[in-house]
C-alpha cells in the first residue's frame, strides 16, 4: 500500500515495552482468531477476555462488526476492502501489544496472505494464529441472524464460505475444533497455550 503522509517521524517513547510488561505482569500478544462467520470466534473471544480478566490481566477484544462500526464503517466486503480491513486492524493489534495487552482479534479474515501480512507487521512470537474450525453446517444451524439464508438467497453477495472464498490456516499456533469443543474447553485450549508458551506471568490482580 501506498503511503500518502509525508514529512512525517516515528517517536520512540521512553518507557518501553518491558517496563509496560513488566507493571502488568504479562506478555503482550495478538491472539488472532479466524472462522466462518458463526463458527465461534467472538464468542470464544469475549469468553477467554473475561477469563483472563478475572485474573488480573489486562485483555482487549477488537471485534469484527464492532470496528466495522466505527474505525472501518467505510469499506464493504469486496477482497479489496477485506484487505484494507485485515491491514487496519492488524496496525491496531500491533500497538495493543506494544503496550502489553494480550488482545484478540475475532474476525474473518478469510484470506491467508492478509493474515500473514498482519503476522509480518509484528515481532516473533507476538502473534498468534486460532483457527475457529466449524464446518459449513455447524455454522448455518447458529445462524440467529439470518445471514447465510439470505447470502443463499443472493440478498447478501460476497458472503464468505457461499460466494466468497475462505483460505483456513494451513500451521495456526492453535485450532480449536468448535464443531465439538465448548465455549468452556475452548478457553481452556487458549489460556493453556498462553501459560505454557511464558506469557502469563505473576497477576497483578
Amino acid at each position: 500500500m501506498t503511503t500518502k503522509s509525508t514529512n512525517i517521524t516515528w517517536h520512540e517513547s521512553t518507557a518501553t515495552r518491558a517496563d509496560r510488561e513488566r507493571i502488568l505482569g504479562q506478555k503482550g500478544a495478538t491472539i488472532w482468531l479466524t472462522g466462518l462467520s458463526g463458527s465461534g470466534k467472538s464468542t470464544v473471544a469475549v469468553a477467554a477476555e473475561a477469563f483472563l480478566i478475572s485474573q488480573g490481566r489486562l485483555s482487549y477484544v477488537l471485534d469484527g462488526d464492532n470496528v466495522r462500526h466505527g474505525l472501518n464503517n467505510n469499506l464493504g466486503f469486496s477482497p479489496e476492502d477485506r484487505t484494507e480491513n485485515i491491514r487496519r486492524i492488524g496496525e491496531v493489534a500491533k500497538l495493543f501489544t506494544d503496550a502489553g495487552a494480550i488482545v484478540f482479534s475475532s474476525f474473518i479474515s478469510p484470506y491467508r496472505a492478509d493474515r500473514d501480512a498482519v503476522r509480518e507487521l509484528m515481532a516473533e512470537g507476538d502473534f498468534i494464529e486460532v483457527f475457529v474450525d466449524a464446518s459449513l453446517e455447524t455454522c448455518e444451524s447458529r445462524d440467529v441472524k439470518g445471514l447465510y439464508q439470505k447470502a443463499r438467497a443472493g440478498e447478501i453477495p460476497e458472503f464468505t464460505g457461499i460466494s466468497a472464498p475462505y483460505e483456513a490456516p494451513e500451521r495456526p499456533e492453535i485450532t480449536l475444533d468448535t464443531n465439538s469443543q465448548t465455549v468452556e474447553e475452548s478457553v481452556g485450549v487458549i489460556v493453556g497455550y498462553l501459560e505454557s508458551k511464558g506469557y502469563l506471568g505473576s497477576s497483578s490482580g
